[in-house]
């Protein structure tokens, strides 16, 4: 018998609701009138339907988003406007925080618990772009241009909207992520078409009635539903598109990126991730294990920087793989709105067996499985699993599984261990713990990833930029770096 849990009642009417898509203001069936299915990973029961849109669904979306841009008050919105804007969307979001988490939970699987942290993040980066919208500057600069005629020039730089963005994000972090586009295009004056992902598209449609209550513009933002094949592919490769920022796989976000070519769209990529966390043998043994194993379970592994590579010194290998296992054979699966759970379940089936795949891969190429390593059902259910006697070469520990799967490797000096670790085609993340503050600067310089954690792993904050090196993408989210992403620079020449 299937458990019901408390949801909220604005939780439930919203489930219940005829969900379409989010164009101009309105909510508006596809073009085509298709629809496609949504299910709850917990249970593998359908959960709704939503429209399934086509490149005519895009083009409608994307064409509105443009004239918005250029001739709606919009355009003319001082930055003050904006970032009040931006205030009161996360004022909206802030009131319906528990509805938000429920609605990510039911669709996403992950606990209650974490789609409240996704929330609040979101609340904080909203809050911090807002502040963004009034500080948007450029510089005046003292040029030497001269004609020989005794003229006198006056040079300075501006920084202007970027124009239409097109966003495409992945299931794992649905709101966080669209709220990660959502907030620069708005403080910096663009208008947004955004596309969720296949499997989670309620709190990215629930976000576009806040976008409105908050008072935003017809078309400044608009939500279309469908396959990423479909949609995706038409949204990335739309010659009205200013800007495409994408997150997801290595393998999709290079396809994006191709798109961005042909049409000369500006673009940023936030990719996969194989990241190492490495221990030191004179690291807090038992905050390490903690941490190692909070690095790859915390959300079932399905995070782009997940600390899916354990690297630990020979001397301390085995004591910190044994706790580590033992905190993975204690987590308790389940629903991720029963308080009991400690691990949701993994998105879809599909995933289920592609990381039950890697399994079978592992034990052929010699690795050992110490606990896990199964599906458990009913519902997207994975064992959380730790595998030894891999190698540095072997796929489980080059290819990104995207479930709770973690890879244990023994190292013997710190030359050695930062070579295996940047011995990787990603850079997204990377964590060492030790309690030498001399052994995490030497370390620092010489990881080839986007982030280092140093005694902790996957710490986001708003005012700290996120993003790859290699295939785990290009440029960056959040701080001020994003800014640079979502506008254009524009060079002036006065003769006075």
């Amino acid at each position: 018998m299937m458990t019901v849990f408390s949801i909220l009642p604005q939780t439930r009417q919203f489930l219940g609701r005829d969900l379409q898509m989010f164009i101009n203001g309105g909510w508006t069936p596809a073009v085509e009138g298709r629809s496609m299915s949504f299910h709850d990973p917990a249970t593998g029961e359908p959960l709704g339907k939503v429209p399934a849109g086509t490149r005519a669904d895009i083009d409608r979306a994307v064409r509105n988003a443009a004239q918005t841009f250029e001739n709606s008050a919009w355009s003319r919105l001082k930055p003050r406007d904006r970032q009040n804007l931006l205030w009161r969307l996360a004022d909206l979001v802030e009131r319906d925080k528990q509805h938000l988490a429920e609605l990510e939970t039911l669709n996403n699987g992950k606990l209650l618990s974490v789609s409240l942290g996704d929330i609040q993040f979101a609340i904080d980066y909203l809050r911090y772009m807002a502040g963004w919208a009034t500080k948007i500057e450029g510089a005046s600069l003292n040029v030497s241009t001269e004609l020989g005629l005794g003229e006198v020039f006056s040079g300075f730089t501006r920084r202007e909207p970027v124009g239409v963005v097109g966003a495409i994000v992945a299931w794992n972090v649905p709101f966080l992520l669209a709220c990660w586009k959502l907030a620069p295009a708005l403080a910096t004056g663009c208008t947004i078409v955004l596309k969720p992902a296949d499997e989670t598209p309620l709190t990215a449609l629930r976000l576009a009635e806040l976008v409105m209550e908050a008072g935003y513009p017809a078309g400044v933002f608009n939500v279309v539903t469908g396959t990423g094949a479909e949609v995706g592919a038409a949204l990335a490769s739309h010659p009205a598109v200013n800007k495409l920022t994408f997150t997801g796989s290595t393998a999709v976000g290079k396809q994006v990126g191709k798109a961005a070519m042909d049409t000369l769209a500006r673009v940023t990529l936030e990719l996969g991730g194989k990241s190492p966390v490495i221990v030191m043998p004179d690291a807090d043994l038992d905050a390490a294990a903690i941490g190692a194993a909070n690095a790859i379970f915390a959300n079932q592994g399905q995070v782009c920087c997940a600390g899916s590579r354990l690297y630990v010194h020979r001397k301390v290998f085995d004591r910190v793989v044994a706790d580590v296992a033992n905190i993975a054979r204690s987590i308790t699966l389940g629903n991720g709105l029963d308080a009991r759970s400690q691990m949701g379940p993994l998105i879809s089936l599909r995933q289920v067996n592609r990381v039950d795949s890697y399994i079978d891969v592992g034990l052929s190429e010699g690795a050992e499985v110490v606990c896990g390593g199964k599906p458990s059902g009913p519902g997207y259910f994975y064992e959380p699993t730790v595998m030894v006697n891999v190698g540095q070469d072997h796929r489980v520990v080059r290819e990104e599984i995207f479930g709770p799967v973690l890879t244990a490797l023994p190292f013997d000096d710190l030359e050695q261990v930062l070579a295996m670790a940047n011995d990787t085609a990603y850079g997204l993340g990377a964590s060492i713990w030790t309690s030498s503050l001399a052994t995490a600067h030497r370390a620092i310089p010489k990881i080839k990833s986007g982030s280092v954690w140093v005694n902790c792993h996957t710490i986001l904050d708003a005012s700290l930029p996120f993003g790859g090196y290699k295939g785990s993408g290009l440029g960056r989210e959040m701080g001020s770096a994003v800014i640079e992403h979502y506008t254009e620079l524009k060079s002036v020449l006065i003769q006075v």
